[in-house]
């Protein structure tokens, strides 16, 4: 299964799409801050959104996995 990790450490400021969304190369999926700025994650396959595996508020590290594609 692929999947979209995070870019680096922050926080997860938004989450952008939802589970059966379909999403293409480079769309953003969630948004991060990090040093008080907004990283966007975006989505480094084509496919659909099978889970979201973080929610709002989270911290996380780099290369947590955030979402999961069919």
């Amino acid at each position: 299964m692929k999947h979209i990790d995070s870019p680096m450490a922050g926080t997860v400021w938004k989450i952008v799409k939802a589970p059966g969304e379909s999403v293409d190369f480079g769309d953003t999926v969630a948004i991060l801050e990090s040093m008080k700025m907004e990283i966007p994650v975006e989505s480094n396959h084509s496919g659909t959104i099978a889970e979201i595996l973080v929610k709002e508020g989270d911290v996380v590290d780099e290369g947590t996995v955030i979402a999961r594609l069919a």
